[in-house]
């Protein structure tokens, strides 16, 4: 992707940024490989998603996406945690049963971002990263 030096900066410079950007080139990258979306940072009381997508088999992918810039001390996909899991499963059979998907495959992939200061960024999926 060609990188403005400015906005580059300024990603690296502000986490809830560089957050919203590693979703939104997580989707790009999601749609194609023909993903299709169905919601952005879906909320409820149990938890949160950052994207549900339907895989094009039509299984509906809960997608957690980590956004660093580097992986210095750890590598990014650590950072989900069996609590944090925990908080996405709940969130995505809430969605489930609001949206009457009750009859079709689930799946829990992970995306990393990570956007190097100097290098172009890499993109990591990992099908059915865990599951419930």
């Amino acid at each position: 992707m060609f990188w403005n030096s400015w906005l580059k900066k300024r990603l690296l410079a502000d986490a809830k940024l560089l957050g919203r950007w590693g979703e939104k080139r997580t989707e790009k990258y999601l749609t194609g490989k023909g993903f299709k979306t169905l919601a952005h940072n879906f909320r409820c009381s149990g938890g949160e998603v950052d994207l549900i997508m339907t895989d094009h088999d039509r299984t509906v992918v809960f997608v957690e996406v980590k956004t660093r810039r580097d992986e210095t001390f750890a590598q990014a996909e650590s950072a989900i945690t069996s609590v944090k899991k925990a908080r996405i499963i709940r969130a995505a059979k809430y969605f489930a049963a609001k949206h009457k998907l009750d009859n079709r495959p689930l799946r829990f992939d992970v995306v990393t971002v990570i956007v190097p200061s100097q290098d172009k960024e890499q993109i990591r999926h990992y099908e059915n990263a865990f599951g419930i």
